[in-house]
């Protein structure tokens, strides 16, 4: 099978910036703030993770977890001997990425669960307990690499049972999904994409819904408008973004942006720019409170 992450890897941005490793020997909170997920590794000893979004959490073994989506949560250490690496990370902020809508609020893995992910976490480890130039650098692309296999493992081994991964775990569906995303502006018709998927017409349209959570003429448009959204990021002119997403004129672009993001291109590429800077601070506030 082709590789079902390739064009949602090309068309979001993955940054991680490590900000804790070793000892959390204090409670630390981290707020909601749009674009921004988090991702914590538990090495050892026992911890206690707070939030609204889900009920009270325990841990007393090696474990990662995951939230994609902007969550406040709150960390506390049980004990003295509590080691952990914590990342915080974007992916597409200010995008409509469908990723974020297909997780839980929070991922939960055990690390013996996965020894892919095992064998990396040990890599990522290593490094972070030693003192090397570049050390920053290697730690912010190892849990970007991380978070890779973490969205692999989960589709791969059908973890979820709705949403955009569970789409991609079904082969017949994914053959339709990475044809969408490879090409967003080709003309598709319900029956071009069910032949794809190797399925009749009504069963390919009621089984997409069932997983995927929408139509697939839905899902077609909300991944041209992301995909405009990627490339306005890179700085490519309107006319230029609407004939790659398969809009006739920039003009077409502009209405159909007003009609699902509330704004113009350059209006939502201006407030994107705005939330990157807000993005920075955060970072640099979560890696002030790491030295505090």
């Amino acid at each position: 099978m082709n590789d079902r992450l390739v064009e949602l890897l090309k068309c979001f941005s993955l940054k991680a910036r490590v900000f804790q490793t070793g000892p959390l020997c204090h409670s630390a909170s981290f707020d909601q703030v749009a674009g921004v997920g988090y991702i914590h590794v538990l090495q050892t000893g026992r911890l206690q993770v707070r939030s609204r979004a889900h009920t009270a959490l325990q841990f007393d073994e090696p474990i990662l977890f995951l939230y994609m989506n902007p969550t406040t949560h709150h960390l506390t250490p049980q004990g003295p001997d509590v080691e952990m690496v914590c990342a915080s990370f974007e992916f597409g902020a200010g995008l409509n990425n469908p990723l974020a809508r297909a997780l839980p609020d929070v991922v939960v893995i055990r690390l013996m669960d996965i020894p892919a992910l095992d064998r990396a976490l040990s890599l990522l480890f290593i490094e972070a307990g030693e003192h090397h130039c570049g050390q920053q650098a290697i730690l912010d692309r190892m849990m970007e690499v991380i978070i890779v296999l973490v969205l692999r493992d989960l589709m791969d081994q059908r973890r979820l049972q709705f949403g955009l991964l569970a789409g991609l775990a079904d082969d017949r569906l994914a053959r339709a999904i990475n044809a969408m995303h490879a090409e967003p502006a080709r003309e598709w018709s319900l029956e071009a994409l069910a032949e794809t998927a190797n399925m009749s017409r009504a069963r390919f349209a009621n089984r997409f819904r069932e997983v995927v959570g929408t139509t697939p003429g839905a899902y077609l448009g909300e991944w041209r408008l992301t995909v405009a959204q990627s490339l306005l990021r890179q700085g490519k002119p309107v006319q230029y973004v609407a004939d790659v997403v398969g809009y006739g004129s920039a003009s077409a672009l502009s209405r159909s942006f007003r009609a699902h993001v509330g704004r113009s291109p350059r209006e939502w590429l201006k407030a994107d720019q705005a939330l990157g800077g807000q993005i920075n601070s955060t970072a640099a506030n979560a890696r002030q409170q790491r030295r505090g």
